[in-house]
């Protein structure tokens, strides 16, 4: 009898534990999207607040989304015009071998090839080719060492807070044969957190949207109609027309080394919205595939895309109740009234919209006439009262969100009778001010 109190004691304990400690949803309370991944990330592209994370900050191998950073790089050199598009390369014995190659993902070159730089860069974003992508270093850097310093550097310029590049391509060191860059050991990897890599797909994606222009092409030819011809199939599988389509996919990187696993940076715009997403050394049900890394990011806009929408939370002219005017000093006018330049639009949780509230932060505590119309006096952002995750790949992406104040109207200077006469009264205010203490304090 004892013993079968204990049992039934038992099992209620363990029920009401099980109420108050739910152990067996403690996974799916910690991941409800349940990403089979090394690391994840889901990021909205316009203001870069982090939509969902999983170990964010663990520095892991890239592999070829390594290319990202390439890409930037010869972006950035064909805007300052150091590097233009017909220009043309022919390949360095280094980049003639590794274009043989077969085993890795290639376009072959030819020893005495001539190769135009577009040519190069839509092999790299389209086919993810090595020895095309390794001529591009060159192109930019001189050479792929001074390439890989470029790269760094440029990392720590965009302040991504976990990387390290050791080549340009994403290639494990020991791939190149003993031919890696200089400084480097052959058995070093490249690098980066979720959180870096996120950040590098957003700078990409503002700073050079062109990118999508080639990142988005599913198939093409290299050196169509010629003997050297060769099918591009892009490996963003995720592109119209491909294995895993979905809709809005237009870019941008995949990569897989046996070290980094299969990695993919994502994006894709629909409904007003861009989402970036990263996976790195996705599986599924624990096995490591090529197609892993496709349906996890397809869980992350899947979320993305049902959960949230793109809101007008504040209309353009705007004021906030007890922010609606700043003083003018020496204005015909006293004061004048502000609102909000611009609607303030944002990526929005279904049924969230009212836990943002207006923040206004004004330049001055009062203007000086004359003041014109649309004289932009500050600015105003939102604050979240919230419970979801509302953290941004930066502190300084904060910044992104908000809309300019301005005046409303113009104010005049007032002539100088007005401003003696206002000097006066405020004269004659300042002495009955005084008396009337002194009285009151007779008394």
């Amino acid at each position: 009898m004892k013993r079968k109190k204990q049992i039934i004691m038992g099992f209620i304990v363990a029920l009401l534990l099980s109420v108050v400690f739910p152990f067996g949803n403690a996974k799916a309370a910690q991941d409800p999207l349940n990403i089979e991944a090394d690391a994840a990330i889901l990021v909205d592209a316009k203001t870069g607040r982090i939509l969902y994370e999983k170990n964010i900050d663990t520095v892991l191998g890239i592999a070829s989304m390594t290319k990202m950073m390439t890409e930037y790089l010869l972006l950035e050199a064909i805007k300052e015009k150091r590097v233009k598009w017909d220009q043309q390369y022919t390949p360095s014995d280094y980049v003639y071998r590794l274009s043989q190659d077969r085993d890795l993902s290639n376009v072959p070159l030819r020893k005495d090839g001539k190769y135009t730089v577009r040519e190069l860069y839509e092999a790299m974003a389209i086919y993810s080719a090595n020895a095309a992508t390794v001529a591009i270093a060159e192109i930019v850097g001189g050479s792929e060492e001074n390439f890989v310093k470029m790269m760094n550097d440029k990392a720590k310029q965009l302040g991504l807070p976990g990387y390290k590049f050791v080549n340009a391509t994403g290639l494990s060191n020991q791939d190149l044969k003993g031919l890696h860059p200089q400084g480097t050991n052959e058995n070093e990897e490249n690098v980066m957190s979720a959180r870096s890599v996120a950040m590098l797909a957003y700078h990409l994606l503002k700073e050079y949207p062109e990118v999508l222009q080639t990142a988005s092409i599913p198939k093409k030819i290299f050196r169509e109609g010629t003997d050297d011809q060769i099918k591009m199939d892009n490996w963003n599988w995720m592109l119209p027309g491909l294995i895993y389509s979905y809709e809005g996919v237009d870019g941008l990187k995949t990569g897989y080394t046996e070290f980094a696993g299969y990695c993919f940076t994502g994006t894709a715009e629909r409904n007003g919205m861009r989402f970036i997403t990263v996976v790195m050394n996705a599986k599924t049900n624990g096995k490591s595939s090529i197609n892993a890394r496709f349906e996890q990011t397809r869980k992350l806009f899947d979320y993305a895309f049902s959960n949230y929408s793109l809101k007008k939370l504040y209309p353009a002219g705007y004021a906030q109740k007890g922010n609606s005017t700043l003083p003018v000093e020496k204005g015909k006018e006293k004061a004048v009234a502000i609102a909000t330049k611009q609607p303030l639009t944002l990526v929005v949780k279904n049924g969230e919209e009212k836990k943002y509230k207006p923040v206004y932060v004004l330049k001055k505590k009062e203007l000086t006439a004359p003041v014109k119309k649309g004289t932009t006096v500050g600015y105003m952002t939102v604050k979240y009262t919230g419970t979801d995750l509302n953290d941004y790949l930066a502190p300084s992406f904060k910044n992104e969100v908000k809309v300019d104040v301005v005046t409303k109207k113009g104010v005049e200077k007032a002539n100088w009778f007005v401003l003696m006469m206002r000097g006066i009264g405020g004269l004659f205010s300042d002495v009955w001010t005084s008396v009337a203490k002194m009285v009151k304090g007779w008394f």
